[in-house]
């Protein structure tokens, strides 16, 4: 599948002050992953056993409305991703799709609008057409000429997958 929308991983600059201290003020603890399967936003793939990865807070609002000059409020949040300990390069490309989307599945789009204000959410259930459904779901938030941006997040823990601006 051809993704009209474009899905972010963390910015490099990002991930090079991330891995030196995480947005809760914090130094990351590296380790290296016995069984792969961590959900990479450095790289938006999952781990493989054997890399070295880290598990560090991440405000990605915070971080975009400081480069727009937004300002997010009580909106702004932080929370956990896994990141590869060094650089890895990023997205490899070409693998088609949107990262994390599997069938079965259910994720959270969330639409910010630019002053980084919440303009609403949904619930996704991936069923068997999971990249058809993130589509969709991104078509229906930015025929919203509001909305400036949208985080798609992991249902289960709402956790930030990544980031899609309007194109």
């Amino acid at each position: 599948m051809t993704s009209r929308y474009r899905a972010m991983p963390i910015e490099e600059a990002a991930l090079q002050e991330l891995r030196v201290r995480d947005d809760a003020g914090r130094g990351p603890v590296p380790y290296t992953d016995g069984e792969g399967g961590a959900p990479l936003r450095c790289c938006l793939r999952t781990s493989a056993a054997g890399e070295r990865i880290a598990l560090v807070s991440y405000a990605p609002l915070r971080r975009w409305a400081a480069r727009t000059g937004a300002d997010p409020g009580a909106y702004d949040e932080q929370g956990p991703v896994f990141i590869h300990a060094e650089d890895c390069g990023g997205p490899a490309g070409g693998g088609g799709g949107y990262p994390f989307a599997r069938a079965g599945v259910q994720r959270t789009a969330r639409r910010y609008d630019a002053r980084g204000h919440i303009l609403g959410g949904r619930v996704l259930d991936l069923g068997e057409d999971p990249d058809g459904v993130v589509e969709r779901a991104l078509a229906e938030a930015f025929a919203d000429p509001g909305v400036a941006l949208v985080h798609l997040r992991f249902a289960e823990f709402g956790c930030f997958q990544f980031e899609v601006r309007r194109p």
